[in-house]
C-alpha cells in the first residue's frame, strides 16, 4: 500500500529529462527555498514593473511549458513567471502532492508579489483554486483542464495499477495521515465559491484524463467565471493551443469568453 501510495506521488522520470532538455527561451533563472526544497524558477520581463502572469504547469511536466505563451504575453506588456513543481523539472525533492503543488504556488505568489492572473494547466489548475482560495493574490484565473475531485484521481490511478477497492480506501486514509489534510476539503465545489475574482476554465470534451465534467464543475461552483470548452484537443494539447491562448487573452481584456453555466434544484447542468 506505501508503494502504491508512493508511485502516486512520483513524478515519471522522463518528464524531468524532458524538462531538463527543454530551452529556458532567455529567462531569467531564480532558486527560491521552499519548505526545503530549491525551487526552480524562471522569470521573463520584470514582475515588479509589469503586470505579471504566474504559470502553473500540471503532473511530470515542467515551468517553461508556458513557452508557447511567451509572445503573445509578451507582447501584451505582462510579465511572466513560472516555477517546476518539487520532483520536477530543475526543482528539487523526489515526490510531490496537491497540497505541496498549492503550497509551492503560494510561495511563489507570495516572493514574486500580486499577479494580474495565475494561468494553471491539470493540477496546476486545482492548485491555483486552492492557492486563491487561501490568500494567493491574483487579479483573474485561467483554469485549462483543471482537476477537481481528488478523490476522482486517487481512483483512476488505483484503476490503472489494478488496486482493489479495499486497498484504495487505505491508501485515502494513508495520505489524509501523511499530509494532514482531508481529500474532502480539497474538492473544487468546497474551494470555488469562496474565491471573488473572475475566472476562465477551458476543457476538452475530449479529455481522457480529467474528464469535461470536472471542469463543469468548476464554472458551476465558481461565482463569477465562465467555461470555454473545445473539442479534439485532449488534455495536453489544449494548454498550447493557439485558439485557446487568444481566447485567455480577451478574457484577461476583460472581454466575455465561453459559457456562463448556471445550476439550480432543477436545472444542475445548464447554461446561460
Amino acid at each position: 500500500m506505501r508503494r502504491a501510495a508512493d508511485l502516486f506521488c512520483t513524478p515519471f522520470a522522463s518528464s524531468r529529462r524532458r524538462a531538463l532538455a527543454a530551452p529556458t527561451f532567455d529567462a531569467r533563472e531564480d532558486t527560491l527555498d521552499i519548505d526545503g526544497h530549491a525551487i526552480a524558477s524562471y522569470v521573463w520581463g520584470d514582475p515588479q514593473r509589469q503586470p505579471y502572469v504566474l504559470f502553473a504547469h500540471g503532473w511530470s511536466s515542467h515551468g517553461t511549458r508556458v513557452a508557447k505563451w511567451l509572445p503573445q504575453l509578451r507582447a501584451e506588456g505582462y510579465a511572466v513567471v513560472a516555477f517546476d513543481q518539487p520532483g520536477h523539472g530543475r526543482s528539487g525533492g523526489r515526490l510531490a502532492t496537491l497540497p505541496d503543488f498549492t503550497r509551492h504556488l503560494y510561495k511563489v505568489g507570495e516572493h514574486y508579489g500580486p499577479a494580474a492572473a495565475v494561468i494553471g494547466h491539470s493540477l496546476g489548475g486545482a492548485a491555483a483554486l486552492l492557492a486563491m482560495a487561501r490568500g494567493l493574490r491574483a487579479e483573474r484565473a485561467v483554469l485549462i483542464a483543471p482537476a477537481a475531485d481528488p478523490v476522482a484521481a486517487v481512483k483512476r490511478f488505483a484503476r490503472f495499477l489494478w488496486v482493489d477497492d479495499e486497498l484504495c480506501r487505505r491508501m485515502f486514509a494513508y495520505f489524509e495521515a501523511r499530509i494532514g489534510i482531508s481529500f474532502d476539503s480539497q474538492q473544487a465545489h468546497r474551494n470555488a465559491p469562496t474565491i471573488a475574482r473572475p475566472a476562465l476554465i477551458v476543457h476538452d470534451l475530449d479529455d481522457r484524463e480529467v474528464p469535461w465534467a470536472e471542469g463543469e464543475r468548476y464554472a458551476r461552483y465558481w461565482p463569477d467565471s465562465r467555461l470555454l470548452s473545445t473539442q479534439g484537443l485532449g488534455h495536453n494539447r489544449i494548454a498550447d493551443d493557439g485558439g485557446v491562448i487568444v481566447a485567455a487573452l480577451r478574457f484577461l481584456h476583460g472581454e466575455p469568453v465561453g459559457d456562463k453555466v448556471v445550476s439550480s434544484e432543477n436545472l444542475p447542468y445548464g447554461f446561460a
